[in-house]
Parts: structure tokens; C-alpha cells; sequence
């Protein structure tokens, strides 16, 4: 995770908020609409670098070494993102007249560039028409292909307006998409229960046009799903005691009919002879509360190509023992794996099963966070929540102690490039994320 993200000097702030107090400020320039602004950059264009300005459904912002990009290489929800070279800059040229309590920004490397470093910095709007601004936080550091979400807290309670700074310089270009402002004083709505309220890894969307990170949110869990794969990326859920009752494994396993036409639908019979077991990724022992619930978890698109042992003891072992931490505790889970090449029972190492349409992988992973049952349960994570993260390889010979595989969320993240529990503030996960858990295992 990036450094903590908070705002900047708080001298700053209170000079610029005395201004306020003596008089009453003109409002300089556009004024974006009363509410939340959410600015997808899907419309208007420039597709030269030099400075220039582009009128957005949010006001007008200046495009510094930057252009409106629409090229395959720009990883974008939608059909543009801006792309930033070299040191390049995107302005608001206006102010948000109700403030801002939280940002959030879409941001990913262009293509396959290297890494990238960006800020971001607010200017208030004051009597004075001071060209002032300062740093929101730390510095965001951009590693992955995929669009993350980075999150930040300013809490302004004045006219403001925002720029995005490219830091890293030289020849790596950097993707943006979709800022959005929460006004000062908004009440942010309690997520409980979701199985995305701890954020979502991957900025997965439920839109076909993004084959190998499309959203399947269903009633039981959440999906990244892979289509060339044939796997998840991830899957995520909320568990409870709600969710245990009486009703007994179902083992109907089949093919997702909810995915998009034209899509391979991963069978019961496409794991057959190849060696490995179809693992769950969110456990049919999870869902026990009703008939529909549990024949859920029996879907091809919740399964991966999973070693026998890796399958059934050590991966049975820590989910028995999550289950164990029920009714005190609620948890949420987030399971996926990585990398390709696995070893089954039927030894060596296998890259693919189903005639090259399934993806074995090489690691597997897992992270659980365990909280008190209550309310608004983002919120109530901090720096002293337990988290387990662990990270197997995929083969037969290994420890049936999943404490061995212990390791930390960072860790997950740098092998994975996604970005777990992004809902929390990013000083908790500054903290919570570099831990190695070292609590009990049984």
C-alpha cells in the first residue's frame, strides 16, 4: 500500500478558512452542480499532448502532457481515460462548491509501461484569489494494469477544486478515469454485510467488453471473473451465522448460465481425469442456510483447478477454523489465485485442463478479516483488527498447517497487482496490510 493519505498543512487550511469568515467569497470560474461530481472522462477529446483544455460534463479541465485517450492500450471503465506522460497534469478549472469529504480515482499503467507516481493536491477557493495549493496526502504509487481505485480523505469544507500531478516523469505513461467527490458534510451511506464492502480488488464491472475482469455479483458472493482463463480472478463474500444452517451439500456442479453470450461456460465434466479437485473458492459449508444458497457455491465460475491435498486439507483446515470464529464474529473473505502451472494428483506440472479452455494455477491465496458482529463494519476496522492472509503454492506435497502459508496482504497485492480492501481508510490499511498474522490456527 502507498504511504498514509492525509491532508496536508493544517496552518494552510485554517488561513485560507479565515478568509471565509471576513468575507464573502466570489465564486471564480464554473461551478460543477450541487451534490456528489463524478467525472468518467468519457466524452470530449484531445488527442495531442500540449497543454489544452477539454470541456467534461463536469466543467472544463485543463489537460497538461496529457491527452483523452481511447487507444486498446488505455486501460479505461468506459470508452476514454485521460493518459498522462512525462510530468503531465490534469486541472479542474473550476470549484466544487460544497467541498469535498472523500476522493477517489481510478489509475492504472497505460499499456505495459512502467511504473508510475502521482499526487494529488487541492487549491480552496478564498477572498484573496490566493494561487495556493496543497498536497492531499502522499504520494499514489501505480503498478498494476488493471484500474485501481485509490482513495482519499480531505475533509474541505469550502469551495475547492483538485489537480492530479504526475510524478514519476520519464517515457511511463499513466491512465485515469473516473474522479469522484463526495461533498463535505454527506453522509456516507454503512455498507454492511456486502460481499464488497471491504472495496473491490479489481474494479471488476459487469460489462463484457472486459473479458478477464467482469463482475458477477451475485446473491452468494462476488466474482472477478476471468473469461480466457476460465477461472476467477478473485471471489469475495460476507459470512455470518445467518449464513450456516441445516441444509446439506447439494454437489450439483454446473455451468454459469449468467455469463455473457458467446462465452465458453466452464462444465461439471471439464475437471475429469485432469488431476485436480474443482475447488470452491467461496465453500459450500459457507452457505449451508438455505437449498439456494448452497447450490450457489456449486457454479463453475466459483471454482478453480485445485490439488487434491492443497483442496481438502489444507484449504478445508482454514476454512473449518473460520467457520469456528461464528456467531461472536462476523468475517469477510476474499479468496483467488495466480500464476499458471499447478501439480495434481496425477504429478508433474499441468498448465491447462479442458483441452487449453481452464487455467491452472500456481498459487492460491486467502485473506479473512475478523470483526466483533455489529455495524458499519468498514468503519470499525482499525490498525488492531486480526487479518489472515495466506498464499499456498497449488500442489499435493504440502502442509495440511495452513498457518505455515501465513503472509501479508501487501504481499498478496504485489503478486496479484490488486488492490485489497480499498474501502478502508488508507492509513488502517497502511497498517493492517504489512502484518503477518500470528494468532491462534485452531
Amino acid at each position: 500500500m502507498p504511504t498514509p493519505l492525509r491532508l496536508g498543512s493544517r496552518t494552510a487550511w485554517l488561513l485560507c478558512l479565515s478568509y471565509f469568515a471576513l468575507s464573502v467569497p466570489r465564486v471564480l470560474g464554473q461551478t460543477a452542480p450541487t451534490g456528489a461530481t463524478q467525472e468518467t472522462f468519457d466524452t470530449g477529446a484531445k488527442p495531442a499532448y500540449p497543454a489544452g483544455e477539454v470541456t467534461f460534463p463536469s466543467g472544463t479541465w485543463l489537460l497538461t502532457d496529457a491527452v483523452v485517450g481511447t487507444a486498446e492500450a488505455d486501460h479505461k471503465n468506459g470508452a476514454q481515460a485521460v493518459r498522462l506522460q512525462q510530468t503531465g497534469r490534469l486541472t479542474m478549472q473550476f470549484f466544487l462548491p460544497n467541498g469535498a469529504a472523500t476522493i477517489t480515482v481510478q489509475h492504472a499503467l497505460y499499456g505495459t509501461d512502467a511504473s508510475s507516481s502521482w499526487e494529488l493536491w487541492a487549491q480552496p477557493q478564498t477572498a484573496c484569489n490566493c494561487d495556493k495549493w496543497t498536497k492531499v496526502g502522499s504520494t499514489v504509487f501505480t503498478t498494476s494494469s488493471t484500474l485501481q481505485a485509490a482513495a482519499f480523505t480531505a475533509n474541505i469544507p469550502g469551495a475547492v477544486k483538485f489537480e492530479i500531478r504526475k510524478t514519476s516523469g520519464g517515457a511511463a505513461r499513466l491512465n485515469i478515469d473516473d474522479f469522484a467527490v463526495t461533498p463535505f458534510g454527506a453522509t456516507l451511506p454503512s455498507v454492511d454485510n456486502s460481499h464488497l464492502a471491504l472495496g473491490n480488488p479489481s474494479g471488476a464491472t459487469a460489462d463484457p467488453s472486459y473479458p478477464n475482469n467482469y463482475l458477477l455479483d451475485k446473491p452468494q458472493y462476488a466474482v472477478s471473473y476471468s473469461r480466457d482463463r476460465g477461472t476467477p480472478n478473485w471471489v469475495s463474500w460476507h459470512l455470518d451465522a445467518s449464513d450456516r444452517g441445516s441444509v446439506g451439500r447439494q454437489d450439483n456442479f454446473r455451468n454459469d448460465t449468467s455469463l455473457p453470450d458467446g462465452w465458453y461456460q466452464v462444465q461439471s465434466s471439464s475437471y475429469t481425469g485432469s488431476g485436480f479437485d474443482r475447488g470452491h473458492n467461496c465453500p459450500s459449508a459457507d452457505r449451508t442456510s438455505t437449498r439456494e444458497n448452497n447450490s450457489a457455491t456449486f457454479l463453475m465460475t466459483n471454482m478453480i483447478p485445485q490439488a487434491p491435498n492443497n483442496n481438502q486439507k489444507t484449504w478445508a483446515n482454514l476454512e473449518n477454523y473460520g467457520r469456528t470464529l461464528l456467531p461472536d464474529n462476523e468475517v469477510y473473505i476474499i479468496m483467488g489465485s495466480y500464476g499458471v502451472g499447478g501439480s495434481g494428483s496425477n504429478g508433474g506440472t499441468t498448465t491447462t485442463i479442458d483441452q487449453g479452455r481452464v487455467t491452472v494455477p500456481n498459487r492460491v491465496w486467502k485473506v479473512l478479516v475478523i470483526l466483533p458482529v455489529g455495524d458499519n463494519d468498514a468503519a470499525r476496522i482499525t490498525a488492531g483488527t486480526r487479518i489472515i492472509a495466506i498464499d499456498t503454492p497449488n500442489i499435493n506435497s504440502l502442509s495440511e498447517q495452513w498457518g505455515d502459508y501465513r503472509t501479508s496482504v501487501d504481499a498478496i497485492e504485489a503478486a496479484t497487482g490488486l488492490d485489497l480492501l480499498s474501502a478502508l481508510p488508507l492509513e488502517v490499511q497502511a497498517v493492517v496490510e504489512a502484518k503477518v498474522d500470528n494468532g491462534p490456527t485452531n
